[in-house]
């Protein structure tokens, strides 16, 4: 799955595994990596980018507020419904590295040998996958601190693949970054000229939500 050298970047729909209508439709579309939002919460892996709120009743994120008792989309739920039929990219949440480990318990029970892409700004809640040889694994910048790090964490050559804020990238950070990793995405990417700008950088990867870019990647991609 990953570029060839110059190749067109990975088609990456962002969060569209958190609904099971997003699901349907990445995989309509031709995705080639599905990303889902996974936090451990109550001893269950909920599917959602809502944040929890400690005792307070309710989730949040920015500007949006929902109660806390709509039911969640667990995570079983999206791998049954994808029968098989996508590849993920499952961006680990929360504060504590402990979802790595409930995510490779269930991953091994309910998929056991399917090929699964990790991510996450907390690189520990990781650690659990990187001697599995179904999964691969991804570390993630959000900020210029963690781009820092991240250069330094590349170098010990046993992650798969980075993603950057494109905020950060650069021709330089991306070539730099393809020496140790083989797989070097970036988000936000939601119009054609964000597009065209970071697929000029090099980019073997593209996060996006917009259903146009989507489909210009997926089309690239077949070429």
């Amino acid at each position: 799955m990953i570029p060839a050298g110059g190749g067109a970047p990975l088609a990456i729909a962002h969060r569209a595994g958190n609904s099971l209508e997003g699901l349907h439709a990445a995989l309509a579309a031709g995705a080639d990596l599905v990303e889902a939002d996974v936090w451990s919460h109550g001893g269950r892996l909920e599917v959602r980018h809502l944040k929890t709120a400690g005792p307070l009743p309710f989730l949040w994120d920015a500007w949006r507020v929902v109660p806390a008792w709509r039911p969640r989309l667990l995570l079983p739920e999206v791998l049954e419904a994808a029968a098989g039929g996508a590849t993920f990219l499952l961006d680990l949440k929360g504060r504590t590295p402990d979802v790595g480990e409930h995510l490779a318990a269930l991953l091994h029970e309910a998929a056991p040998g399917r090929e699964v892409w990790v991510c996450s700004r907390l690189w520990p809640s990781l650690d659990r996958f990187l001697p599995l040889d179904w999964a691969r694994v991804m570390v993630s910048a959000r900020t210029g601190a963690e781009v820092g790090a991240l250069r330094e964490r590349v170098r010990r050559g046993d992650v798969d693949g980075v993603a950057v804020h494109r905020s950060h990238l650069s021709t330089g950070l991306v070539d730099e970054l393809h020496r140790s990793v083989r797989l070097v995405t970036t988000w936000p990417v939601n119009d054609p000229g964000a597009l065209e700008r970071v697929a000029a950088l090099g980019v073997s990867g593209v996060t996006t939500d917009d259903p146009g870019v989507l489909a210009a990647l997926v089309a690239a991609r077949r070429g």
